[in-house]
């Protein structure tokens, strides 16, 4: 679900990463205020890979997020971190 022949998605845990924190009011807040993002920019950049990685750094920021995300998207955190890597690539 996570890797296109044999690579790593990261685009596609980057999406749903922000589907998760879009999900709680305080936590789609933060996201914008840390990111500098605002809601219009984020609708208009959300397909570039800086857009995507500053998305899973949030996450990282935060451990507890980190993990959370993780577990609902079924994959490590280990896993969002180098998604991340890679999109900063």
């Amino acid at each position: 679900m996570h890797e296109t022949n044999g690579k790593l998605d990261a685009s596609g845990m980057a999406f749903q990463a922000l589907a998760w924190a879009l999900m709680d009011e305080s936590r789609a807040e933060r996201l914008l205020s840390l990111t500098g993002l605002t809601p219009e920019g984020l609708r208009g950049s959300i397909t570039d890979r800086s857009t995507q990685a500053a998305i899973l750094s949030f996450l990282e920021a935060h451990e507890p997020d980190l993990i959370a995300c993780a577990a609902i998207i079924g994959v490590s955190p280990a896993v969002l971190v180098q998604a991340r890597q890679e999109l900063e690539a």
